[in-house]
């Protein structure tokens, strides 16, 4: 981390408490009919006067994982501001999503039929995401939370 830092990388800290249903899989076949569990999130007051500073010079916020993402998006104005704040979220972030705080994404690759991955697929595209997988699982990479990660810009 100190590292990114020194290559003047702005890191802030964002906590969301993952419960059972960021995992549990997508079984109905109209997504808009899934429901996520909701799940305990906070944005300090610091965290986002940073991420807002990033913007005003005009970097980008990349987030680490796809539940910074959530928290984000949770907290976004419709001009795309992080506002502070903290309680639940039950955001269900999928193919149509519009983004308002989140510019590209690091994340693990994640197991089909997931929340986690039609998160992933709202960003970056469905095909593109297939074409990435595809490309996964031909290098032999481990899939899930402790696996192999992409940047997704």
């Amino acid at each position: 981390m100190r590292q990114i830092e020194d290559a003047g990388v702005g890191v802030v800290r964002l906590t969301m408490h993952i419960g059972l249903g960021t995992f549990r899989p997508v079984t109905v076949h109209d997504v808009t009919a899934h429901r996520m569990d909701a799940e305990w999130y906070r944005v300090s007051a610091d965290a986002a006067e940073t991420i807002a500073a990033r913007r005003r010079s005009g970097g980008r916020v990349i987030p680490v994982g796809t539940s910074a993402v959530r928290t984000l998006e949770t907290v976004a104005g419709e001009g795309g501001a992080v506002g502070s704040g903290e309680g639940w979220s039950d955001l269900f972030i999928y193919p149509g999503h519009r983004f308002r705080a989140a510019d590209a994404l690091v994340t693990n690759f994640h197991l089909p039929r997931t929340t986690l991955l039609m998160l992933v697929s709202a960003l970056a595209g469905r095909e593109a995401v297939l074409r990435a997988y595809a490309e996964a699982i031909r290098k032999r990479y481990r899939f899930y939370s402790f696996g192999d990660a992409m940047l997704i810009a």
